[in-house]
């Protein structure tokens, strides 16, 4: 009988052939199966939107993922697999609008809601199987036949519950407030997607003269706010200015009108001078002023082209989140698009406009000329009157001003302040439990939980939850269209009694016809209809842990067994997306943390360290990485080529490097093995203490890499863990412990040491089950070669006896001998052929022992000598003999390196005199 060797071909025929066995198998089901009464490890899986194709970086999240799954699946835990499918929302509305070629929620309006939503619940499985097939291609194992599905009626109905828990805490309201507002889609966005979406932007940036309103006709020369915005779009609908009462204001004669500024920002060049540019400190100082001495001053209407009240409008206010980072130290304020603005015209009992509609066009103000303009398109014209009617006191940048600013994450349409009614969840009422829940969970890298998303949640703002689009999952608000009364139904058995009639069978929760469904007021005799809106579609996948099992309506024991998660993984940028969502919804409703540990993978960039796009041509094609290289090489690149956290610029051509050495290595050592090895000898192997030194010691090591595999993966560091294995392998295992016992394995005449054959086979069983998370494929080839089992049912190796750190260090020790002896060797043109007659080492204390003793005639064979003497000092040390090869002693001694230094430091003074002139 004979181990079966390794099939020749490349790893992608190898890897296919493995797919095949698996299906054939039902691998995945016997894996669940066998651990179905285990104690749960729960994985929650983040849901991808399926309307587009998955790419490289979702390989390496799914790597991540499926390595610790595998792992805890290994180690005899039940682990949760479901997947998941994230359906709703604006990026799948804006695929369907694309196809329909069609722009715009009155365009949609135009053709049909019912419509619209139909090709949209159509539309959100395009690349579902092209989602399976890559999974299923890299061994991300994941039950596909039982996902959540975020549009389902089921999953809607859990959403619901969890909406009236919400609204019967209070913490579910509708407010008036100045939010992130996309004019493409609109919409409004969530603090969190508005930080998903800021990129570089120039925008324009001008210096407006606001004149003072004086008590007497007669003063003379005018005295000007001065004051900077890049949105003068925002002009016309200015009610006030804002200074900080604690700045200090100066008053400058800029050789004519007067104005006033922030005196700090004064003093540098930030703000431009008169039109031969001039800075305004080198005008003469008229007055100072403290900031709350301007506050209550009034002035003149900028552009009269909005209808206002002056008596509630055109007053300098205090505010104290007033700066000099920016501007002149006043501030312009538009209540209908700022926060602040909003906060302190309401404060101040002002006047409030609002020129611009939905689509961010101007309507019906008194100037023609920016009525039906966006926005953005009235910026020019805007700036060109003041300038004309001479308001405009200079340009900073003409190109415009350059600096971050906010973009719709899913259509890129720069997002502006708006004014705007929307329904939000209250997360500021419980943002100190959030911060408590989040300092109990395990991040990976810990700065992350205590930085970028301990940092948000410490700024947190309540979440603006609702949105004025279609496909999503209806509020499930219904208003009295009479007195006002609100009406929130938490499950379908609710809405039918409320209603009064049976739901249909084929009732969907959707819109529009959710809206068809109206009922009596219990407060008077109004109809109750339901609000407009849907809601943020992130709060259907945070809902995940109690709607994928639609909870709490059935499947109660299976959601208090998978609550909270143990592990989730996803990248950098859902700190403020899914790891919020999640954590916010279940501490609003439960109080409870959500997951107890969070890996975070790093954005995958490409080789140049640019961020991956289509529009640039540098995106990576997964499949073609897969076919070329095999999906064990592409998984542990992406693991051990860096820490996952960090930014990862994925190289194809690197692939080889990382993970081809380890791959090679760990093949030709099974072959090997399998050439030259009978089973029968296993049985006649002695116990590993009555064996030689050597095997002792890869004994030794394989249960130190047991050791530090189960301590890397079971605190979730999946590279570190990685790295120990493929350096055992390629270092330990093959470049040593083969190399140096080939002859124990193929001696003629004889059959192969028993002592070695046993050795190495429980080595190559004990890694095969190591790098099983890592690399599924070519683990489970050779686990099923040595024992006749998948190694996706075997146990993972447990810690174990048999470390034996003095005989570690010993043959660590030797082995830098043999590298140090070969560079003498080299240097002294003294071939290891040759054989001599001693090699004499001087070691520090403790490093000698019956342990390094043992390990001498290795050391003797590996240099070709036939004694080691183990000396009391280096003053006992000898030359080689021979004649130096100066040449060589030249090379190595320019180096200064240590092996240089112990390679001259016998020679004599009149040699190293020669070797330092370089004769």
């Amino acid at each position: 009988m004979t181990y079966q060797r390794l099939p020749s071909g490349n790893a992608n025929e190898l890897e296919q052939e493995v797919l095949a066995q698996w299906r054939t198998e039902d691998l995945f089901r016997q894996t669940l199966a066998a651990a179905k009464d285990a104690p749960p490890f729960v994985f929650y899986e983040g849901p991808p939107t399926a309307n587009g194709r998955p790419g490289i970086h979702h390989v390496f999240s799914r790597t991540i993922k499926d390595l610790i799954c595998r792992y805890q699946s290994l180690k005899g835990r039940s682990v949760t697999r479901i997947a998941g499918w994230d359906t709703h929302g604006l990026p799948v509305e804006i695929e369907v609008e694309k196809a329909l070629n069609i722009n715009g929620k009155t365009e949609i309006e135009a053709f049909g809601v019912a419509e619209f939503n139909r090709r949209s619940r159509e539309s959100v499985f395009t690349y579902k199987s092209d989602w399976e097939a890559l999974s299923d291609r890299i061994g991300y194992w994941l039950d596909y036949d039982h996902p959540y599905i975020t549009y389902t009626n089921d999953y809607i109905e859990s959403v619901w519950w969890l909406l009236k828990q919400l609204w019967t805490k209070d913490l579910l309201y509708e407010g008036h407030k100045v939010l992130p507002y996309c004019g493409r889609c609109g919409t409004s966005l969530s603090s969190h997607e508005l930080a998903m979406g800021y990129a570089t932007h120039k925008s324009p940036s001008i210096y407006a003269l606001f004149r003072l309103r004086e008590d007497s006709a007669a003063a003379t020369p005018p005295r000007h706010l001065l004051v900077w915005t890049t949105t003068p779009w925002t002009l016309p609908s200015n009610i006030a200015v804002a200074v900080n009462p604690d700045f200090q204001y100066v008053e400058f004669d800029v050789e004519g009108p007067r104005l006033i500024v922030e005196k700090t920002v004064a003093a540098s060049n930030s703000v431009p001078g008169a039109t031969h540019g001039e800075p305004l400190r080198s005008f003469p100082t008229v007055a100072e002023y403290k900031g709350s001495e301007l506050v209550g001053l009034h002035y003149e209407q900028l552009l009269d082209v909005v209808e206002v009240d002056a008596d509630k409008a055109f007053r300098v206010v205090a505010g104290d989140f007033v700066t000099r980072d920016e501007g002149t130290g006043i501030v312009h304020m538009a209540p209908a698009f700022g926060a602040d603005d909003y906060d302190t015209i309401k404060r101040e009992g002002m006047a409030f406009v609002n020129p611009v509609d939905a689509q961010i066009r101007f309507s019906e103000t008194k100037w023609d000329a920016i009525n039906g303009l966006t926005v953005f398109e009235a910026n020019e014209p805007i700036a060109a009157r003041l300038e004309a009617e001479g308001k405009l006191f200079g340009r900073y940048e003409p190109k415009g001003y350059e600096h971050t600013y906010p973009f719709c994450w899913r259509c890129d349409s720069p997002l502006i302040y708006y004014a705007w009614r929307s329904w939000f969840v209250r997360t500021t009422a419980f943002k100190d439990e959030m911060i408590t829940h989040n300092k109990d969970v395990h991040w990976y890298p810990p700065e992350v939980g205590s930085g970028r998303f301990g940092e948000w949640l410490e700024n947190n703002v309540d979440w603006a939850l609702s949105r004025d689009r279609f496909w999503g999952t209806p509020l499930p608000v219904w208003k009295c269209q009479s007195c006002d009364e609100y009406v929130v139904i938490g499950s379908y058995a609710e809405l039918a009694e409320r209603w009064g009639r049976t739901l249909p069978p084929d009732f969907d929760p959707h819109k529009p016809g959710v809206d068809d469904v109206v009922f009596s007021c219990n407060s008077c005799d109004g109809t109750m209809r339901r609000v407009s809106q849907v809601i943020d579609a992130w709060f259907d996948s945070g809902a995940m842990p109690y709607a994928q099992w639609h909870y709490p309506f059935e499947h109660e024991q299976e959601f208090e067994a998978h609550f909270p998660a143990d592990f989730i993984c996803e990248g950098l940028d859902q700190t403020r997306g899914w790891f919020y969502s999640l954590l916010a919804i279940t501490a609003g409703v439960s109080g409870s943390v959500a997951y107890r540990n969070v890996i975070v993978n790093g954005l995958v960039l490409d080789s140049d360290g640019k961020k991956m796009s289509k529009r640039i041509g540098n995106v990576v094609n997964p499949w073609e990485v897969v076919e070329q290289f095999g999906a064990d090489a592409v998984r542990l690149a992406l693991l051990a080529s860096s820490q996952v956290w960090l930014p990862k610029r994925f190289d194809p051509r690197v692939i080889p490097e990382v993970a081809g050495g380890f791959l090679n290595r760990l093949r030709n050592t099974y072959d090997f093995f399998a050439r030259y090895a009978d089973p029968a000898l296993l049985e006649q192997a002695p116990p590993p203490d009555d064996r030689p030194v050597i095997d002792r010691w890869l004994l030794s090591r394989v249960a130190g890499v047991v050791h530090d595999v189960n301590a890397a993966w079971s605190n979730f560091d999946v590279t570190s863990g990685t790295r120990a294995l493929m350096d055992f392998c390629v270092n330990d295992l093959s470049q040593w412990y083969v190399r140096l016992n080939r002859s124990r394995f193929w001696a003629p005449d004889a059959e192969a040491d028993s002592a070695a054959v046993a050795t190495l086979y429980e080595a190559l069983v004990t890694v095969t089950r190591l790098i099983a998370p890592a690399a599924p494929f070519v683990s489970d080839v050779i686990h099923r070669r040595l024992t006749g089992t998948s190694v996706h049912l075997a146990p993972f190796p447990e810690e174990r006896a048999g470390n034996q750190p003095e005989l570690d260090t010993a043959m660590a020790t030797v082995r830098r001998l043999v590298s140090m002896t070969r560079n003498v060797r080299d240097v002294a043109a003294v071939r290891t052929r040759q054989p001599l007659a001693e090699l004499r080492v001087a070691l520090p204390s403790g490093m000698t022992g019956s342990a390094f003793d043992a390990c001498l005639p290795l050391l003797a064979r590996e240099v070709n000598v036939k004694s080691v003497t183990v000396v009391a000092s280096d003053a006992e040390l000898v030359t080689l003999q021979g004649k130096p090869n100066f040449r060589s002693l030249g090379k190595v001694y320019g180096k200064r390196t240590p092996q240089a230094a112990a390679a001259v430091q016998h020679l004599a003074p009149e040699q190293l005199m020669d070797l330092e002139s370089g004769t």
